[in-house]
């Protein structure tokens, strides 16, 4: 990340506009989930606001087959039709199953209609639990407004009902459970397929790639620059000003049987104090296809205060050539376990960028996000093709943001970890925050499933394959 970009870290999140998404096509499979055999949901549906403020779908589903459904594999529906021009910001007002364990992404229609042309997509976290049959979700009380808080129209929404204001069935709300369409008539054209997973296909063979076990003595082993890598140790943001980028605080160890390399971050409550730490690729070739990684997060300082606003990311990004250039690109992950940009709890973001301008602060990106704990391992993988980015944690979707946030420029990988300030603990106690991260992976021009990217992996390391970069440089 050149340092001109750094300074886009300042933002405050409250202010990022939501937008649409769209649907991304993967490899050629053929089984179906086995989950859903069997398994039947139906959505029920009240209004709670008829003005043009914000719409307000209240939504439970409920499990009306013989089996118990995971909620992590349910989705849920709900059709509109877009103000000219107007980009979206969902909230979650109160959920019996808890907001931190809903998920809402917005997408575009494939083939819109006179009443819908974009749909928010509900999802549950692992958190949610399971519905038995008979049970339902109880209250999930939704809203979305203009991230602009313009007026909007309800009328012409396809699935706003005016008259309803009491729970029942409402066929104008789809619900999938693991990809296959269970529950609802979407708007015409526009009816949902079963999304195809089948966690045993293996990965395609051949094409470039980078895998990096991250097998290395320290900062200083001659085989991360000569692997391509930098580790940043110039002055300047994000974060903090007047801390510093401490290579030496990059370390590498085995855990077990893999080698982790290790991002500490670390303060006394001033500016002198606080050492922060990135490692990136020197070359900026990487652009369509699968990006993978998994870190480890952590919630709590080694030792001293907790509160620290803390940012734990993996990403990718290209330099910002001038103010609004449009062939600026930067996909994250971050996690905020202390909250932070407005939000007073833990975090974990992806957000596609289209560009940005650093003053005044102007962005153009789209972003989803869950309010939820994310210390430890997780799975990170997003991947990008001609049509959509696509984010997964932990083998299920994230977020998907459409094809006005694509790359036009290839772009750099990086990992780092920073404090947004010194807010959030006002303690000069030290106190330090590890991110751990066990290995990389890009597949160039391959759009590869989380159980591929697995599979990938452990065919590396099968091999005693540590590292390896045939991705040819950029064009």
């Amino acid at each position: 990340m050149s340092d001109p970009t750094r300074t886009r870290k300042l933002r405050l999140r409250a202010a990022l506009a939501v937008a649409a998404v769209t649907g991304l096509g993967a490899t050629a499979l053929t089984a179906l989930p086995a989950a859903a055999a069997g398994e039947t949901v139906t959505v029920q549906y009240r209004q709670s606001a008829t003005g043009s403020d914000q719409v307000e779908p209240w939504l439970k589903v409920v499990n009306t087959g013989t089996t118990s459904v995971p909620l992590s594999q349910v989705k849920v529906r709900y059709y509109f039709k877009a103000d000219a021009g107007a980009s979206y910001t969902y909230a979650c007002s109160w959920a019996v199953k808890g907001c931190a364990n809903l998920t809402g992404t917005f997408g575009t229609l494939a083939n819109p209609t006179a009443t819908a042309d974009r749909y928010l997509e509900i999802g549950f976290t692992a958190g949610a639990g399971s519905l038995a049959p008979g049970a339902d979700t109880g209250d999930m009380q939704l809203r979305f407004h203009r991230s602009n808080w313009q007026p909007l129209n309800q009328s012409d929404d396809y699935s706003f009902g005016p008259d309803r204001t009491t729970y029942a069935n409402w066929s104008k709300v789809t619900a999938t459970v693991g990809g296959v369409p269970v529950w609802g008539t979407a708007p015409a054209g526009n009816e949902p397929t079963p999304t195809p997973t089948d966690p045993t296909t293996p990965p395609p063979t051949g094409g470039a790639a980078l895998f990096d076990d991250f097998d290395y003595t320290g900062h200083t082993d001659p085989a991360i620059n000569a692997h391509g890598w930098s580790v940043r140790s110039n002055s300047g943001g994000p974060g903090v000003p007047g801390a510093t980028w401490t290579p030496e605080n990059v370390t590498f160890a085995k855990e077990g049987t893999n080698s982790i390399m290790n991002l500490r971050t670390s303060t006394a409550g001033t500016g002198g104090s606080t050492r922060h730490t990135e490692i990136l690729t020197r070359a900026t070739k990487f652009k369509n296809g699968t990006y993978a990684a998994r870190v480890r997060f952590s919630d709590a300082p080694l030792s001293g205060p907790d509160g620290d606003r803390v940012v734990q990311t993996f990403f990718t990004i290209n330099d910002l050539k001038a103010p609004m250039a449009d062939d600026y690109a930067e996909y994250d992950f971050e996690y905020l376990p202390n909250g932070g940009w407005g939000e007073p709890a833990n975090i974990l973001y992806t957000t596609s960028w289209e560009t940005y301008r650093p003053d005044p602060w102007e962005a153009v990106n789209a972003h989803s996000e869950v309010r939820a704990s994310y210390a430890g391992w997780h799975d990170l993988v997003v991947t990008v093709d001609d049509t959509a980015i696509v984010y997964y944690v932990d083998g299920q979707e994230f977020g998907r943001h459409d094809s006005r946030y694509l790359p036009e420029r290839p772009m750099s990988i990086n990992f780092n970890q920073w404090l947004i300030d010194l807010a959030g603990q006002t303690s000069t106690t030290p106190r330090a925050y590890d991110q751990k991260v066990d290995y990389v992976l890009h597949v160039k021009d391959q759009v590869l499933t989380p159980a591929q990217v697995a599979a990938k992996v452990g065919a590396y390391r099968s091999a005693g394959t540590k590292f390896e970069d045939s991705v040819p440089a950029a064009q």
